[in-house]
């Protein structure tokens, strides 16, 4: 990034400055499922609204499971942040089989430093 100018990841589309000082003034994006006055789902992201959507938390009550809970949180995630911006998360191994059917596709270009236990 140059001061004054549009910020650029390498090899990325070139953004709007708009859309990149609103990612900067709003960079968590937290949504909640909820029946009556119980909380049910949350989804909870930290996005530059630019380039990347980092959707961090997904989680379901189990009771809840399999009613579209999930499928809508990122489907309202995506709506948000729009269709040129990239949505990405990370599985745990018992959901890696979940989130090709909301249109994830696996990525073989992702790096990671594992938390030490």
């Amino acid at each position: 990034m140059t001061p004054g100018g549009d910020h650029q990841v390498p090899n990325a589309p070139a953004r709007p400055p708009q859309r990149v000082a609103d990612g900067h003034a709003a960079p968590s994006l937290l949504l909640s499922a909820w029946v009556g006055d119980e909380l049910v789902g949350l989804s909870r992201s930290l996005t530059d609204h630019a380039y990347c959507c980092y959707l961090s938390d997904l989680a379901v009550d189990k009771k809840y499971q399999g009613h579209g809970i999930g499928r809508e949180l990122v489907k309202r995630t995506q709506a948000i942040i729009g269709d040129e911006v990239s949505l990405i998360l990370l599985s745990a191994p018992d959901a890696m089989s979940y989130y090709p059917t909301l249109g994830f596709e696996l990525a073989q270009n992702a790096y990671v430093i594992r938390w030490k236990k």
